[in-house]
Parts: structure tokens; C-alpha cells; sequence
């Protein structure tokens, strides 16, 4: 059987919230009578009883409890469909709807987005529109998984299974001091003394933390508790120019603020850190093609 009509499974999801029909009824601007006659004829639908009923309330029953976990499985993944479809609807059809993480975004892509318009207008082509979603690596890996981006680009030294992939980059990574850091004046930090010390990182889901978590794991090393955490590049590197704590950024990220004077950059020792850019999408390798495969080929050639 399928359960096309959701209003029924976010009426259950509401009472399994608010405790009650009549506190369920009342956010969801219905009245008692209405939101039970919703449910009573779900229970029907689905030939298994949700709530149990008594003089004192009404009460999720055991086979309710289990159905309200799914319920809320099936409506997060309706509302990623409805955002989905949203996106194609705010889109013309040629867009290109690329998700990108953020150094690539601030970076990277722009370049590359460049490079292709001024390939198209060589061959008396119109630029291609190409739409930025800029997240982080494992939210890019989610949206072109779900089919939410037809392209993703990604900073993570792994590559996720299930998803064509092309290394298009390889990006260098160093260590990013305030002037006034006891470090400042040195060229270089071992790993033994980068994972004894707290530094400001990206959260989890970053490919910039996960870059340094894989080299420092590798050489066997544990990092200690981060000073800070933050969600954004521009965040970690006004933190180290303050002074909070060193961090690992790509040198693509603290080039003009190394150029000004803000930063120091010193390189990870005994050997430099360098990450894949890599791009993702659906399929396999022939499963690249059109505009997509244009703008991967353009970020190949550099």
C-alpha cells in the first residue's frame, strides 16, 4: 500500500510532539474532532492501531510509537522532494545547478565558470547559467546523491561510494598563525606538535577538517579537543588573525591575507599536506555529459 496523502503521518508526527490531540489539534489549526476523525481513518488505512484510547486521554500505542519514527523518515525525505522539485522550479531548464564546498566556491569555481563562458563564446555559444550551492563537502555528497544538483565539488580526501567522481585539483594546505603566535616566526609545524595543540577548525562535515583528520590519523597521531569551532573559511581565518588559536586552511584561503600581512602560512612537516578537489555527480563515468561535463573538463585543464 502507499501512502501518497503525508497530512495524516504530520497530524501523528504532532501528537507524538505536543502529547496530546486537543495540544496537536491546536498547532496544527485544526479542531479535536477533526484531527481524531484524521487519524481514525488513518488507522483504518493502515489496519494497525496508533492510539490507544481511555477515559483519562489518548496515547500513542507501541505500534504508534514505531510508526511516528518512520513517519519522520518518510516526511524529512518528502521535504527534501519538495525542496528538490522548489529548485527546478527556480531554475530555467539549462541551468547548471552546482553544489560546491567553500573554498572551492570562494576560490575555485569562479575560474572555472569563467573559463567555460569564454569557451562557449569562442564557439558563438551564449554563456551557460551555472547556480552556486555552497556547503560543505558531506552536504554536497548528500545533494547530488538525492539528485538535488546534477554536479557537486568537493574538498574530502575520500570519495564517496555510489557517485561518478574526476579529481580535478589538488590543493595545498598550511598552517595559518596570528603575527603575535609563539609559531610566527618559524617555516614549518611537525604533525606531533599540530596534534598536541588546539586549534580553530570547521565543523564536522568540512573538508578541510577532514583532510587534517586523515593525515594526522595516518601518522598516528590523536588530535587534541579543538580551541573553536566554526562554520565558515572567513570565520577560522579572522579567528587566527586574532590571535585564538592556529588553523589549517588551504593556502588558496589565506593567500590575500598572508599577501597583507595578517597571516602567517607555515607548512605541515615532515611532508606537505595536499587534498584532492574532486568532483562528483550521479553514475558512473559516462553518466558525465552536457554542461556538467563541460565545466568538469574546464576544471581538469586548470
Amino acid at each position: 500500500m502507499q501512502i501518497v496523502d503525508v497530512r495524516p503521518l504530520r497530524a501523528l508526527v504532532q501528537v507524538a510532539s505536543d502529547g496530546s490531540i486537543s495540544r496537536a489539534a491546536r498547532t496544527l489549526g485544526l479542531t479535536q474532532q477533526a484531527l481524531s476523525a484524521r487519524l481514525r481513518a488513518f488507522e483504518r488505512e493502515l489496519d494497525v492501531e496508533l492510539l490507544q484510547r481511555s477515559p483519562r486521554g489518548t496515547v500513542l500505542s507501541a505500534q504508534g510509537d514505531l510508526v511516528v519514527v518512520w513517519a519522520r523518515d518518510a516526511l524529512a525525505a518528502m521535504d527534501r522532494f519538495n525542496a528538490a522539485v522548489a529548485s527546478l522550479r527556480q531554475h530555467s531548464a539549462t541551468d547548471l545547478v552546482v553544489a560546491v564546498s567553500q573554498t572551492v566556491a570562494a576560490h575555485l569555481l569562479p575560474a572555472w565558470v569563467a573559463a567555460l563562458h569564454g569557451r562557449q563564446i569562442g564557439l558563438g555559444q551564449h554563456p551557460s547559467p551555472v547556480v552556486f550551492d555552497t556547503v560543505n563537502s558531506d552536504e554536497v555528497i548528500r545533494k547530488v546523491h538525492e539528485g538535488e544538483c546534477a554536479l557537486g565539488f568537493i574538498e574530502s580526501p575520500y570519495v564517496p561510494t555510489g557517485l561518478g567522481s574526476r579529481v580535478v585539483h589538488w590543493d595545498s594546505m598550511v598552517v595559518a598563525v596570528g603575527l603575535q603566535h609563539p609559531w610566527a616566526s618559524r617555516d614549518g609545524v611537525d604533525f606531533a606538535e599540530v596534534a598536541a595543540t588546539p586549534l580553530i577548525v570547521r565543523e564536522q562535515g568540512s573538508g578541510t577538517r577532514a583532510a587534517l583528520d586523515q593525515v594526522l590519523s595516518a601518522a598516528g597521531y590523536t588530535a587534541e579537543p579543538p580551541a573553536s569551532v566554526l562554520s565558515t573559511e572567513a570565520a577560522v581565518r579572522s579567528a587566527a588573525i586574532a590571535g585564538i588559536a592556529p588553523a589549517v586552511l588551504s593556502e588558496l584561503a589565506v593567500a590575500d591575507d598572508v599577501a597583507l600581512g595578517r597571516l602567517r602560512a607555515l607548512e605541515l612537516e615532515p611532508v606537505p599536506l595536499r587534498r584532492p578537489i574532486t568532483a562528483v555527480w550521479q553514475g558512473g563515468a559516462r553518466d558525465l555529459h552536457g554542461l556538467a561535463r563541460e565545466l568538469v573538463d574546464v576544471a581538469v585543464a586548470g
